[in-house]
């Protein structure tokens, strides 16, 4: 049912660093071919190379797998049924042949498995007409709940994001804005939303983390700006998000189906300037994960 990679359990072990991923980005449901398995090779070589190990999640078969081989890479980029925490015991459940894991899903397993470290590019958050859909996602509450650092690049920028970051500071989520003093907004550097505090090491993550969970407190999110290089500016972005939830309107989707459609149509807004963002930021979250991974498995908790 919970299939862990020995390696990831030898390095939780060890106290080595291990940083989980989810598999939605890498799926077909995430970045288009072939961006998606050069997102998979970027984030894995960035765990890797600050000596951290990788835990990629997936449902494959019907068994929840904490740190995905390599042998099994086709397949994450391949063709998945979205599962988020809701859908994973009906994954395991109805042997699902590959249930490709969200932000909800991945924390999950993460916590399961102690793992206390989890990349991610965007969390998904509280919806634009919320009043009218109630469509909060499953991301924010799975945050609160699950004793694991989250690294992402704010969440994503169709979101309505002062009402996001409004749902975290009820659910008591520490957000750390890492060297920024500003809310990213994925593809944007800054939303121009203040973040309630910052961080500039991954030894003050490190150091926050071990104080909030020995008060018993549950999940911290570390928001990480997209490389300038490679970062889009806020108001190109937002003008793009308008032409795509129109768009979104004209599809009907909703749920799980509306991010998909969104990014999609962002993309070809953007005229394809929103698929390197997305790979630049994954690969910088993963690299700022792992930062933070070895430096926690190397401080013991209680310790000053």
């Amino acid at each position: 049912m919970l299939n862990v990679a020995p390696r990831v359990e030898s390095a939780i072990a060890d106290r080595k660093g291990v940083v989980a991923l989810e598999s939605t980005i890498f799926s077909h449901l995430g970045l288009p071919s072939p961006a998606n398995a050069q997102a998979l090779r970027r984030c894995l070589q960035a765990v890797t190379s600050w000596g951290a190990e990788t835990a990629l999640t997936a449902v494959i078969d019907g068994e929840a797998r904490i740190g995905v081989e390599p042998d099994q890479y086709e397949t994450i980029c391949g063709p998945a049924r979205k599962a988020a925490a809701r859908d994973l015991s009906v994954a395991i459940g109805h042997r699902w042949s590959y249930g490709a894991t969200t932000v909800s899903a991945a924390l999950q397993l993460a916590d399961a498995a102690g793992i206390e470290v989890f990349a991610t590019g965007g969390i998904g958050g509280v919806h634009r007409g919320v009043s009218d859909t109630g469509d909060i996602s499953a991301d924010l509450d799975a945050i609160a709940a699950h004793r694991v650092i989250t690294v992402s690049a704010g969440a994503k920028v169709f979101l309505d994001l002062p009402r996001t970051l409004e749902y975290l500071e009820t659910r008591s989520v520490p957000v750390l804005g890492w060297q920024t003093d500003t809310f990213p907004a994925f593809h944007a550097q800054s939303s121009g939303l203040p973040v309630p505090h910052r961080v500039d090491t991954a030894d003050e993550v490190a150091r926050i983390a071990r104080a909030h969970w020995a008060l018993g407190g549950g999940g911290i999110l570390v928001v990480a700006p997209v490389p300038a290089d490679q970062a889009i500016p806020f108001d190109e972005i937002s003008a793009a998000v308008d032409v795509a939830l129109a768009e979104l309107a004209d599809s009907e989707a909703t749920g799980n189906e509306v991010t998909p459609v969104v990014l999609a149509a962002l993309g070809r807004v953007t005229e394809g300037q929103s698929v390197p963002a997305n790979l630049a930021l994954a690969e910088n979250n993963a690299r700022v994960a792992a930062e933070i991974a070895v430096r926690l498995a190397a401080m013991v908790p209680g310790a000053d």
